[in-house]
């Protein structure tokens, strides 16, 4: 089976926001500050980037003790050099397997820009601020049946404060092992998860770890911002938005109307007493209001001066967060997935009130791997990949009609076209003999209609049903494709993939990272 690929807005659940920026960007011109999504924006974006150089000086730094050191540490040191970042919350087990997919795609990126002369570095933000841990505490794997299996992490009660600081206790090694059953790189998964995630180790550190060594070689730097040093770079711009709360709450406000009115949705609805960040304390990530002039807290109320001087204590909600994250970073491009893309059309807001520059929201790559089984039970069944994005009744209904024997098939379809024609014989006679019973005629067509209908999916359904075989293979092919109705990459880890095809798939991938197209790419392997 043959590379191919499928259009975003043919996907179930694609939002009408994500695939106008995809398909038609000029709908969404407004609400972006550039040109165009494609390769050309982004490198007329990244030859505007104006970073100050002490600005720089202190993330390098920072960054420096988060990272050994490396050709691109020392690449973002010179002036001039871009970022290219994506990110993604530190999920047990690496999250979702797009998770790999917005990182392969930002270093491809990066690459790209190196190539035409710009210089510039890939980054991985390690969304450990955010505070759901119950978003976060599994993954869900697959062993050599394509047979869904939740592993999760015991013990982990602590909630309400950063996940990335949250401590392991116990690890599910077991369950993961016995999860991926008899794919045939198991083991060596298994090794790599047991050597980042261990006993003592946070979450957020065992992420990183396991996220590292599978995207070896691809030279991404790495960012926490729970780190201090971090903390103390992103302090001004904290400290700058707190005076100005206000005035960025009215321009959001108005973002979110004009989204509305253009007939999209909104990702972030703004209360009223929304004041855009958080309070870092005690371990917890508390909320923070916004009401009659003044910030509230659960410790009391604060003046804009006074919560301004507890900038390093305050973390961004999500729209004022990567607006942070570019005031510190020289950044060109952001990847991110359709989520994200309809977060940044309201944050954009933003950006144009506190940096007066925004990067290209570059819309990562999209996957479904198939394996031999899978391309070859395609073929055979003759199903393209759309055709399972559906209900798993429905899915087996498709493959059931495709085994009716064709005599039988043909016969059907004969005895449909007669029966058609000579209904619409008897209704032209009927209308003239007595008009009064076209009515009367149209309803009783309809129900022989609907009675051929039910026949052939009673003879699919037997067919089926004769067929053990074809039962399994619609089972295998939902379980690996369409589990639980999420496309593969937003539901399973990307361990299950590396334990079936290798630890080197990232690297294979790489290879197959295709920045001019926007639609979801099949790959077999």
């Amino acid at each position: 089976m043959e590379p191919s690929c499928v259009r975003q807005d043919q996907i179930p659940g694609t939002s009408a926001l994500f695939a106008d920026y995809l398909y038609q960007f000029g709908k969404l011109s407004t609400f972006f500050p550039y040109s165009s999504w494609h390769t050309e924006g982004v490198l007329s974006t990244a030859s505007t980037v104006n970073f100050p150089a002490d600005r720089r000086a202190k993330i390098v730094a920072a960054l420096a003790a988060q990272n050994s050191d490396s050709a691109a540490l020392n690449k973002l040191a010179q002036p001039n050099t871009v970022a290219v970042i994506t990110g993604q919350q530190v999920g047990f087990l690496l999250g979702p397997a797009y998770t790999i997919f917005k990182a392969l795609t930002a270093v491809r990126l990066a690459a790209q820009l190196n190539e035409q002369g710009i210089p510039a570095v890939p980054i991985f933000w390690l969304a450990t601020e955010d505070h759901d841990l119950a978003e976060v505490d599994h993954a869900w794997v697959f062993n050599q049946d394509a047979t869904p299996a939740k592993v999760s992490l015991a013990g982990s009660v602590i909630n309400g404060g950063p996940v990335g600081d949250v401590v392991l206790n116990e690890i599910p090694l077991a369950d993961l092992r016995a999860a991926l059953g008899d794919l045939p790189f198991a083991d060596d998964v298994i090794k790599e998860v047991a050597a980042a995630y261990q006993p003592g180790a946070t979450l957020g550190g065992a992420f990183r770890q396991l996220l590292e060594q599978t995207l070896k070689g691809l030279g991404l730097l790495f960012l926490d911002p729970l780190a201090p040093a971090i903390r103390e770079v992103a302090a001004p711009f904290l400290s700058e938005a707190v005076q100005r709360v206000p005035e960025l709450l009215a321009a959001l406000r108005a973002r979110n109307a004009a989204i509305a009115k253009a007939g999209y949705h909104t990702q972030v609805h703004i209360d009223d007493d929304s004041s855009l960040f958080f309070l870092l304390k005690n371990g917890r990530r508390w909320p923070v209001r916004w009401k009659d002039g003044r910030f509230i807290t659960r410790d009391g109320s604060f003046s804009a001066a006074e919560m301004g001087a507890m900038a390093a204590q305050l973390s961004p909600n999500a729209l004022l967060r990567p607006v942070m994250q570019d005031y510190m970073l020289p950044t060109a491009a952001y990847v991110g997935g359709p989520a994200e893309i309809a977060y940044f059309a309201q944050g954009a807001a933003l950006y144009e009130k506190l940096l007066g520059r925004m990067p290209v929201i570059y819309p990562r790559n999209s996957f479904t791997l198939l394996d031999a089984r899978a391309s070859k039970l395609l073929t055979k069944y003759a199903l393209r990949v759309t055709d399972l994005l559906d209900y798993h009744e429905n899915v087996k209904g498709v493959l059931a009609a495709k085994l009716v024997p064709p005599a039988l098939s043909e016969q059907i379809k004969n005895a449909q076209t007669s029966a058609s024609q000579a209904l619409s014989q008897l209704q032209g006679s009927l209308l003239h003999f007595d008009p009064t019973l076209e009515a009367a005629s149209r309803k009783s067509t309809a129900k022989i209609t609907y009675q051929f209908a039910k026949l052939e999916r009673k003879i699919a359904r037997e067919t089926m049903r004769r067929d053990e075989h074809a039962t399994k293979d619609a089972q295998y092919l939902v379980n690996l494709i369409y589990p639980q109705k999420h496309l593969q990459e937003r539901f399973f880890s990307i361990l299950p993939f590396l334990a079936k095809h290798g630890l080197d798939l990232p690297q294979q991938l790489l290879g197959q990272i295709q920045l001019s197209c926007p639609d979801h790419m099949l790959r077999p392997f």
